[in-house]
């Protein structure tokens, strides 16, 4: 698969605690990328944060939650992510969703 120098990344801020189907959110959205073909998603866990409730989440040691920030971005053609939207809209409850027009550098070959 290659990726066109212009694409966009699409950006899915949530708490871990978030489920769809009994599953984890995060799970959930990285396997449905997956099936859909996607270039490719990665999560990334926040050790502090908060959204719209301005409660905060963090990992400090005297106070553990268990709903710390995630992040997944997924970078990949307009076209895919647009199609894709409907089907996180559909997954998602509370959260942000962002988009941003990114030029890709490198995508996939490994030189060694």
């Amino acid at each position: 698969m290659e990726l066109p120098k212009d694409a966009v990344l699409l950006r899915i801020f949530f708490g871990e605690a978030d489920k769809y189907n009994g599953k984890p959110l995060y799970e959930a959205i990285v396997l449905k990328a997956r099936e859909m073909r996607m270039a490719g998603a990665t999560v990334l866990r926040g050790p502090m944060g908060f959204g719209h409730s301005s409660h905060l989440h963090t990992s400090k040691i005297l106070r553990l939650s268990e709903d710390l920030p995630l992040v997944i971005e997924i970078v990949d053609t307009e076209e895919k992510i647009d199609a894709f939207l409907p089907v996180l809209d559909a997954m998602m409850g509370s959260g942000l969703v962002t988009l941003e027009n990114v030029k890709v550098l490198r995508y996939g070959e490994d030189k060694n």
